[in-house]
């Protein structure tokens, strides 16, 4: 009788919840997924439920996007839950550095990094109603965070296209217009970053206001919800290998338990899935490692459909993929997910305190030395993440050393920077630092390389030893009122840093010079690209000094004062080797060939860390644009110059850049510029690897990796003394992500692969790209008549988080001239 009258009062719960509540389909005034819901719906929508279930949801924003849109956390439990919510995420973060008596489970899902993978943002919709009515008994020991957009400009973007082109009636032809997106897809965001690859960079402001709001959670559960090919079925863990090694066997385990639950549903609905296939858990930048790596148990959902399928599509089998079948799946596992979660949350909190206990990791601590700006830049990353550092001592240390991949020794001061993984987030510090990830399978879904160090330009090395550390206040420079009887200040160039505070000073119309060559001054040497600011250039600019000095108190430069231009040794201030840095009017390629993602990156570094004005030209009126209005064009990566420069516009450009232009290719770019009619740079080819004759048809994935690279890092020479490489050392540690290779140039091959080395220091490269990239330019300069090729066969810029190759790029724009 008792039981009786308890499963009454959970069935009346639910009725009086389901009648109280609208639903989706009753708010909006249509049918969920008969068509696609803008983004301030969904706003809308969710408000709605925090108004009139404002005992179990909270609504919070989170931060904007570049186009202001507003960035969301649902916060749904029980009303008791709910009532305690503070608590409860107190209480759990004690799991992180201690004992704590937390017996919630914390799960958190979040919807549509990719924009046009919109299908789960109105999944989002009808699974928080689900849960707040017929699933309601989920959330008594549960706490559901749900991002119902990640990516609000994308997805907008999107929508906004597809309520633009399609059908009346849509139409499932694949053929239809309203299957064909175009290249300004929905995917990306504002600036076409993927986000879903930024979760350890935090280069956009979407992951950066993300990560505030998740470090104060750290959930057991987090699912990233995707959408891949029309043609396939739904993917759900677990995850395939390779496996990054410092995952648990019971975040393997779990992916299992949550992943049979996911096919008992699939199953029942005679829906297809697959798992262990295609994801793998290794780059620390995914919506799903890197929860792992904090302890979590990250996830992907990957939704058959994406942008291509619009409300409706034929598949290759003759079937209709319709967006309420997508919407469902996507339903049916974010229950499932809470409902394990629910189901285990004692299991969850036991082991996520495991994960938090002292780790045997074989490098306790990793010591960086270097540039002081670079070194900052890397501590403003790990703060970001609340990973804590400290600073050496005068010491020597012995470890593995970074820059020769080998055992060898360090000198240390109170400047080097020291990290150690006797801290809460020390996984996550051996994930982002360690030299080279342990590989379980060489078949993966993205890089492979991407140590810290390397990426920032750090002498660094890893000690099995623990190193002390201090903590010391930030230095804050202050230039104070400049002296109007100084001839000239002074300045290294060595950093990004520089960069922004020289592209700053040229767009206040203050005149900037740099030295070609070495010089001593007053008993200081300077090293070649020194920027140089006279009085004597700037006598017509009034305010000169005031401004100089608020730049560059802003930027945090060290000014240098002298009182003469006639130096102790090298080239005096007037001398043919200091020459003016022009104001260059730059132009950036859009649409195809370039990729979006490449674009994107080029973008974003002018406006957001450069902050210097460029124009974008698009592909497809740039043949009627006037080139000589600009001083630099830049080519981003992308696929398909070799069609798209063709004749008349590839004479267009050598006519520009022998008058005098200077053209940046980068990437697949250069394939364009190749040949007879081309720049006269010449592709490598590949040597096949002829060891085995016949082929199993099983194998071939495995035989064609050994013509890839993925992601990988090489230690490269440098000509420091060629304006390209200004502020480097004799070598650079380049990311890889292809075999394209080039020969060297006949004159200018700045940063280049030797002979006899062609092996990865870190990362996996085949043994046929390792034969192909021996002896190859990776960047170099190119003289035409009176202008320059720039050729960057790597990129400095990938995904806004490869720290070293900015100053390079910087001075592709700056320096060569």
């Amino acid at each position: 009788m008792k039981q009786f009258l308890f499963l009454s009062t959970i069935l009346l719960t639910i009725s009086l919840n389901a009648q109280q509540l609208k639903s989706p389909s009753e708010f909006l005034g249509y049918e969920l997924g008969s068509q696609f819901t803008r983004h301030h719906e969904v706003v809308d929508y969710y408000e709605y439920l925090a108004k009139n279930a404002s005992d179990r949801v909270q609504l919070k924003e989170y931060g904007k996007t570049n186009e202001r849109r507003p960035l969301l956390l649902a916060y749904v439990s029980s009303a008791a839950n709910i009532k305690n919510l503070e608590n409860i995420r107190t209480e759990h973060l004690k799991s992180t550095t201690g004992e704590s008596s937390a017996s919630k489970s914390i799960v958190w899902l979040s919807y549509n990094v990719h924009g046009n993978e919109s299908v789960s943002t109105e999944a989002s919709m009808q699974t928080i109603y689900e849960l707040l009515t017929t699933k309601s008994n989920y959330l008594e020991n549960t706490v559901v965070i749900m991002d119902p957009c990640i990516n609000p400009d994308g997805r907008d973007r999107y929508v906004n296209w597809y309520n633009q082109y399609k059908n009346t009636p849509n139409n499932i032809d694949p053929n239809s217009k309203e299957h064909h997106e175009g290249w300004w897809s929905g995917r990306s965001n504002h600036y076409m970053f993927d986000l879903n690859r930024d979760w350890a960079w935090l280069t956009q402001i979407e992951s950066q206001n993300r990560l505030k709001v998740y470090n104060k959670w750290m959930p057991h559960v987090h699912v990233d919800f995707h959408e891949q090919g029309v043609d396939s079925p739904y993917y759900f863990a677990p995850a395939s290998e390779p496996y990054h090694e410092v995952i648990t066997p019971f975040q393997r385990e779990f992916q299992t338990t949550i992943g049979k639950n996911h096919a008992k549903y699939f199953d029942a609905n005679g829906w297809f899935y697959f798992t262990k296939e295609v994801f793998d858990l290794l780059y620390p930048s995914y919506g799903d490692t890197y929860p792992i790596y904090n302890g979590g148990i990250g996830m992907t959902y990957e939704q058959g459909g994406s942008g291509r399928a619009g409300l409706g599509i034929i598949t290759s089998i003759g079937d209709t993929l319709t967006l309420k079948d997508r919407l469902d799946h996507h339903r049916t596992t974010g229950l499932s997910t809470v409902e394990v979660a629910a189901s285990n949350a004692s299991k969850l909190n036991q082991e996520f305190q495991k994960f938090y206990r002292n780790k045997n990791y074989k490098y306790k601590s990793y010591v960086m030395n270097g540039d002081e700006d670079r070194i900052d830049a890397l501590t403003q990353l790990l703060d970001k993440h609340e990973i804590e550092y400290g600073w050496g001592k005068s010491a020597t240390i012995k470890g593995f050393k970074y820059s020769t991949g080998k055992t060898g020794s360090l000198r240390t001061s109170e400047n080097s920077l020291v990290v150690s993984t006797d801290q809460t987030k020390s996984t996550l510090v051996k994930v982002l630092f360690e030299p080279n990830a342990k590989l379980s399978d060489s078949v993966t879904y993205d890089i492979t390389a991407w140590s810290l160090p390397y990426a920032y330009g750090l002498d660094a090395m890893a000690s099995q030893s623990l190193i002390t550390s201090t903590a010391k206040s930030k230095k804050s420079i202050s230039n104070g009122s400049l002296s109007s009887k100084a001839y000239a200040f002074m300045t290294e160039w060595n950093s990004m840093k520089d960069a922004k505070f020289l592209a700053e000073l040229i767009q206040n119309k203050i005149k900037v010079r740099h030295s070609y060559k070495p010089f001593t001054l007053e008993g200081k040497s300077h090293k070649r690209g020194t920027l140089i600011i006279t009085k004597g250039d700037n006598k017509n600019n009034d305010g000169f000094l005031k401004t100089l000095v608020k730049i560059a108190n802003k930027h945090q430069i060290e000014l240098t004062p002298t009182s003469t231009g006639f130096v102790d040794s090298g080239k005096d201030f007037g001398s043919r080797y200091v020459q003016m840095i022009n104001a260059p009017k730059i132009a950036v390629l859009s649409g195809e060939p370039t990729s979006t993602l490449r674009f994107g990156e080029i973008w974003y570094f002018f406006e957001q860390q450069l902050n210097y004005p460029m124009s974008v030209i698009d592909s497809e009126y740039m043949a009627g644009v006037d080139l000589s209005k600009y001083d630099i064009i830049i080519l981003p990566g992308g696929f398909g110059y070799k069609g798209f420069l063709k004749e008349d516009k590839l004479d267009g450009l050598k006519d520009w850049v022998s008058n005098g232009g200077k053209l940046i290719a980068m990437g697949d770019a250069i394939n364009g510029l190749t040949g007879e009619d081309g720049f006269g740079i010449k592709t490598k080819e590949v040597i096949k690897d002829t060891s085995e004759n016949m082929q199993i048809f099983d194998e071939g994935q495995r035989e064609y990796i050994k013509q890839t690279i993925s992601g990988a890092i090489f230690k490269t020479k440098v000509d420091n003394t060629h304006p390209l490489a200004y502020g480097y050392d004799n070598s650079y540690f380049s990311l890889k992500l292809g075999a394209d290779a080039y020969d060297y140039l006949d004159s200018g091959s700045v940063v280049y692969l030797e002979e006899g080395n062609n092996k990865p220091i870190a990362g996996f490269a085949g043994s046929e790209a390792q034969s192909k990239i021996e002896k190859s330019l990776v960047f170099g300069v190119s003289n035409h008549g009176s202008g320059q090729v720039i050729y960057m066969v790597d990129n400095p810029l990938f995904r806004g988080f490869w720290e070293n190759g900015k100053l390079l790029f910087s001075n592709a724009l700056f320096m060569v001239n």
